[in-house]
């Protein structure tokens, strides 16, 4: 049974043409039976992130059209998606797939919030069940199972998920060097553009404790802060809010400095009693420098930010060829296994005929000993067993060996032809 995955990404195509393809959580059971019921498809997990769509199938043949179904998905035909899709098959596929989960094929090297995207994606597809059967069977749940290892053992044997390589998480690790710990803590977010709700993600899974959204336009801020569980303020409140908060994040477009040294005094006539950390990510930036010289200020803008973001890179970097070289080693790992499943089939009807015969001439040799007791009767029976389980042991492990080494296919057909099988179910 082939193994696929067809798709698009980050790399293939412009995010105009990435978003027709998401697929929301709550959605995506449904859209999974859709692709279950294709013709074809005997397993599928369906893959959608921000930056990827992928469909991972069994299919019954190897020549199955993969990039139409994304047009399923998306209502756009095969043609117009030819240049974004990607298709790879058997092993290049789980190689794809464990790449994909250890973080090499992120938008951002190594980041960490993929892995659990994966193992959602497999999840939700394991729960669903169609008429056709399960979405999920036993050889995606291997290689997903097996991709989630891959995953783990890369992050934990390289560097590849050092550091913050991102503006975002770069902040909020030097706000973690302040105050250890942003449980609890009250934030400020300057602006509401796509930063501030990347902040906002950040700070909720932080645990900060409360977060107030200001913006020039009221309305964007009110939005944004509902989204996230947070309270909007207009920008006039300012230097009342500084004076409640631990954590001012600042991302607008504004043209010119929003925290100025006339609003900060206003807040602070006398400098803030308390460690007040300013991440300024704005471009021009957002803060007056000379806040920074102030007793209990901690400021730091995007050089600062992308310091620490270019450290992480380079040495996530170096960790690229440890971490391809598990992934390669992996993929052999369970290739052997998948290409062993080949012979199964064959295996069950070499016994299956063994026992046939056994069992026959057994009865043959009881019918000429009527006056058998029930002792020769049970020794006949272990003896015949033995010998069938001996004969067929070594037969056995070196089909299995052929098939793990690339060779199922000869073998399979060569034991086929031997013990004439072929009228039994061939593989698949």
């Amino acid at each position: 049974m082939p193994l696929a995955v067809c798709g698009l990404n980050h790399r293939t195509a412009p995010l105009a043409v990435r978003e027709r393809f998401a697929i929301g959580r709550s959605a995506l059971p449904a859209a999974v039976a859709r692709l279950r019921a294709q013709a074809g498809v005997e397993e599928v997990v369906l893959l959608s992130t921000c930056n990827r769509t992928e469909l991972y199938v069994a299919l019954d043949r190897p020549d199955r059209p993969l990039p139409d179904w994304l047009g399923l998905l998306g209502q756009q035909s095969a043609d117009t998606l030819v240049p974004h899709v990607y298709v790879h098959r058997d092993r290049d596929a789980v190689r794809h797939l464990f790449r994909v989960t250890a973080g090499l094929d992120s938008l951002v090297l190594g980041e960490a919030q993929i892995q659990g995207q994966v193992r959602d994606a497999y999840t939700a597809a394991a729960d669903v069940e169609t008429a056709q059967g399960p979405a999920v069977g036993p050889r995606l749940h291997r290689c997903f199972q097996h991709a989630l290892f891959v995953g783990g053992r890369v992050r934990s044997e390289t560097d590849l998920g050092w550091g913050s390589a991102s503006v975002a998480t770069a902040a909020l690790e030097l706000a973690r060097k302040i105050f250890a710990s942003l449980r609890g803590r009250r934030a400020l977010v300057l602006g509401a553009g796509e930063m501030s709700e990347l902040v906002l993600a950040c700070f909720r899974a932080e645990g900060v404790q409360s977060t107030i959204v200001a913006n020039r336009t009221y309305e964007r801020a009110a939005a944004l802060a509902a989204r996230w569980g947070a309270e909007a303020a207009p920008l006039d409140r300012l230097p009342e809010i500084l004076r409640g908060v631990d954590l001012v994040l600042c991302s607008t477009a504004a043209p010119h400095p929003v925290l100025t040294a006339e609003r900060f005094r206003r807040a602070f006539p006398n400098g803030p009693d308390h460690p007040l950390c300013l991440l300024d990510l704005a471009v021009p930036r957002d803060v007056d420098p000379a806040i920074g010289q102030l007793r209990n200020v901690f400021l730091y803008d995007l050089d600062d930010l992308q310091r620490i973001v270019d450290a992480a890179l380079d040495r996530r970097r170096d960790a690229v060829p440890r971490a391809e070289a598990i992934v390669a080693e992996e993929v052999e790992a369970f290739w052997s296994w998948y290409s062993a499943l080949e012979a199964v089939p064959t295996i069950r009807a070499l016994r299956d005929w063994a026992e046939e015969l056994r069992r026959a001439e057994v009865e043959a040799v009881l019918r000429r000993l009527p006056h058998a007791d029930e002792t020769t009767r049970a020794a006949l029976e272990r003896l015949s067993r033995s010998l069938v389980q001996k004969l067929l042991h070594r037969p056995t492990v070196r089909l299995r060996e052929a098939a793990s080494d690339g060779h199922a296919r000869v073998a399979v057909d060569t034991v086929r032809f031997l013990f004439e099988l072929d009228h039994r179910s061939r593989v698949a």
